[in-house]
Parts: C-alpha cells; sequence; structure tokens
C-alpha cells in the first residue's frame, strides 16, 4: 500500500501551506487519483492508489492534493538505481539545438519512461531576426558525451534563480551509479602559435562578453548568430557589432568570417565565435595557422565525471528547502527528488488540465520533494513543457500521463529518460 511505501512521510514543519501539502500526502493512500494502470491521462483515467509497476525498479503513480492556489494533481516516477538493470540517460534529438517531445524521445531511445529537462531559448523577440535556438540554458551530458555547458545567468529563460543557485547546476547520475546535484564548470583553451585564450563557452546560445566559444557537431545546424546577442546581466541587450568566427579543421584555420554563421560542423571541425575581445582575438588567426581546442565539463563538488546531467536549478539540499524559494508564484512544473544516498529518484510532473492548472509554488515543490522522502531536489522547465510519459506493462510505446497545459506535448531540447532491461 502506497502508505507503508511511503512511510517516511513526516508531520508538518510549521505553516499552513506546508500543514497543507503533508495532509494531502497523508490523504493520498485513500484519495489518490491513479491515473496509471487504466485509462491513459488523456483519456481522463480513474482513481487507483497503488503504485503501478512499469518496469524493473520503476513504479508510476498520480495523487491530488490542496495547494495555496487550489488542487493540483501530480505524477510521479519512482527509480531505484540500486537495481542494476535500471538506469538513466539524457534524452535530446540528436543536437543541441533542437527540439522534439518527450514521448517521441523515449520511444526513440527504447526508454520506458521520461520527464522534461531543462529550460531553453524557446523565443526570440528582444532580437529582430535572429533565429531561437531551442538550445537548453544550462549543461548538458548524454552516455558520457559532454553536450554543452551553461550561458551566463543573466541570459537563461525561465523564472528567477533562487538566491546562491546558478545556470551550471545539475542534476544528473555520475559513473558510479549514484545521482546527484553538483555543479558542471567548464575548463577549456584556445591554443594559437602565439597565445592561449581561455575558453568561455561550448556549444551555447548565449556567450559572455568578451569570450570566445567553441562550437562542435553537436550543436546542429542552427545558426549561431544568438550567442553574440545580450549581456552577461541582460538577455534582451542589443547583439554584439563586434565579432568574428573561425573554423577549425584538423588542427588548422581553414575559413573566417565577420559574422557567425549557420550549418552543420563538421565531425572533425571547431567552430570558434568571438565577441569584443574574444573576437579580437580571433581576427588574429590565418587560414593555415595552428589552432589547438581543449575543452571539458568539470563537476565542481565531487569530481566525479557525470554520465548524464542535466540543467535546471536545485530547490532542496540535505533535507532543507534553500532560502529565498518563492512561496506565492503557482504553475505548472516538473522537478527531481534524490533519496537513499543518490539511488532512489523521485521525477515528478504536474497536471496541466484546467482543473489543476494553478499548480504549485516552488516552495511548495520543495516540501513535496521532502515530504516525500527526498534529501536532494532540483527544478526542471514547466508551464507548457511539462511533460511526464512511461510504458503501461508490455506496452511497445509511452503514453504521456500528465494532460499538457498547452493542450498538445510541447518540443523540448532535452528529457530524462529511464531505461530498464528485463
Amino acid at each position: 500500500m502506497w502508505v507503508g511505501r511511503f512511510g517516511r512521510i513526516r508531520t508538518p514543519l510549521g505553516g499552513a501551506r506546508r500543514g497543507a501539502v503533508t495532509t494531502a500526502l497523508t490523504c493520498a493512500a485513500l484519495l489518490a487519483g491513479g491515473l496509471a494502470g487504466a485509462t491513459p491521462a488523456a483519456a481522463g483515467g480513474g482513481d487507483d492508489p497503488s503504485p503501478v509497476r512499469v518496469a524493473p525498479g520503476v513504479e508510476y503513480r498520480s495523487f491530488t492534493l490542496p495547494a495555496s492556489h487550489g488542487p493540483a494533481r501530480a505524477h510521479l516516477l519512482t527509480v531505484d538505481l540500486r537495481d542494476p538493470r535500471v538506469r538513466l540517460d539524457l534524452l535530446y534529438p540528436g543536437a543541441v539545438a533542437a527540439r522534439r517531445t518527450v514521448s517521441a524521445m523515449a520511444d526513440a531511445a527504447g526508454a520506458v519512461a521520461a520527464v522534461n529537462g531543462d529550460f531553453f531559448n524557446i523565443t526570440e523577440t528582444q532580437h529582430p531576426g535572429v533565429e531561437a535556438t531551442g538550445a537548453s540554458v544550462g549543461p548538458a551530458v548524454a552516455s558520457g558525451r559532454q553536450l554543452k555547458a551553461a550561458v551566463p545567468d543573466g541570459q537563461r529563460f525561465g523564472p528567477a534563480l533562487p538566491p546562491g543557485t546558478h545556470t551550471p547546476d545539475v542534476f544528473g547520475v555520475g559513473v558510479d551509479r549514484r545521482a546527484r546535484l553538483d555543479r558542471l564548470d567548464l575548463h577549456g583553451t584556445v591554443r594559437t602559435e602565439h597565445a592561449r585564450l581561455p575558453l568561455g563557452g561550448l556549444n551555447q546560445y548565449a556567450l559572455p562578453v568578451g569570450s570566445v566559444g567553441a562550437f562542435t557537431s553537436d550543436w546542429g545546424t542552427v545558426s549561431r548568430l544568438r550567442s553574440v546577442c545580450g549581456t552577461d546581466t541582460d538577455r534582451a541587450a542589443p547583439c554584439s557589432t563586434d565579432t568574428h568566427e573561425v573554423t577549425v579543421r584538423a588542427g588548422r584555420v581553414v575559413a573566417t568570417a565577420d559574422t557567425p554563421g549557420a550549418g552543420p560542423v563538421g565531425a572533425h571541425e571547431t567552430v570558434l565565435v568571438g565577441r569584443e575581445s574574444g573576437a579580437q582575438a580571433l581576427r588574429k588567426l590565418s587560414v593555415g595557422e595552428r589552432v589547438l581546442v581543449r575543452h571539458r565539463l568539470v563537476a565542481a563538488d565531487t569530481r566525479v565525471p557525470f554520465r548524464f546531467a542535466v540543467g535546471g536549478y536545485p530547490v532542496l539540499r540535505d533535507g532543507r528547502p534553500l532560502p529565498g524559494l518563492d512561496p506565492l508564484t503557482s504553475a505548472v512544473r516538473s522537478a527531481v527528488g534524490v533519496s537513499d544516498s543518490g539511488y532512489r529518484l523521485h521525477l515528478l510532473a504536474l497536471d496541466g488540465a484546467p482543473e489543476f492548472r494553478s499548480g504549485l509554488t516552488i516552495a511548495e515543490v520543495a516540501q513535496l520533494m521532502r515530504e516525500l522522502g527526498a534529501r536532494d531536489a532540483f527544478s526542471l522547465d514547466g508551464g507548457g513543457s511539462s511533460t511526464l510519459a512511461s510504458r503501461d506493462p508490455g506496452a511497445p510505446a509511452v503514453t504521456v500521463r500528465n494532460h499538457p497545459s498547452g493542450g498538445i506535448e510541447r518540443p523540448v531540447p532535452n528529457a530524462i529518460g529511464v531505461f530498464a532491461d528485463g
């Protein structure tokens, strides 16, 4: 039964809002509105308080709870990483600057379940004529492949970051199979025959002012022009007019341009984009000159390499909600919680149906994760992006369990995929 499984539900920690969340979870054992095991969420669903086994080590359930702005319905995947048949990985469309629906990415990769991932560059209304890239805000690692680094804090899309958090913050699973929150910092250099330049970005839709960024074949075909727009503190600031681009193939400069271009980057190529002082440094390079570009993402706290990582922002650390979490703004949200020393995960997406669309505040999300037993929790993209999908037992494809608030699934740049053998 559900109460037994979530025996760690605690008494209220103080305050009416916290009490409401705790009471709702306690009552959910009897009143949970479960869509699993019956009809898919899109068809209306029924009530079933029992968890449904999706695959070995993976369970799904849903429940309704009262919240500060009205009732909310939560869809929850519980994943046991102690089971050797279970793993997590990043789902993405094959390029950083691309988007696809969560269900399509899950089915293409053979995942048994998934929840949407990071916030992303969804629009460019402030920069007419500049193409929105669809690329995510934070770092991304898939199957150990380091795809991209984080944009500057002031260039992110999504709600304001809680105090003390930054765009390089990630949730992921290390090569030790333990899930954790950490920060992935970019360490990189551009070595020329005359200078050694720090690398300011890797496959990012926004580069720091005065920096040089690297674009590889992982970026995709979308224009790189967006990377020189805005500033470190103002996403809407005009695009830089002092830019330069250099294409390096097999260690030598093969082309230069004054404006960032578009199109695919070859498997053995790196395109360097500079703005302001970074552009001035790149202008000194000539075709045929030797250039060596190195880059890696380093876990700041543990130094344990990530096999999988996705951006967002922390809301709970060591069992305590972060100070300064917004207790007022309510929305449809997605999040992930970590418990049992990094071996148990709680993947959450709220329902966007009209009767539940008020959602939760981010403070309520942190408290909900705490009541579920998480020691650490991480907010993912929300609103129309919030999507949770899982397979019915024996089914060949996933079913979207929540109602996306836009009425249909929104294409997103990445998602957390759950894989299970057997």
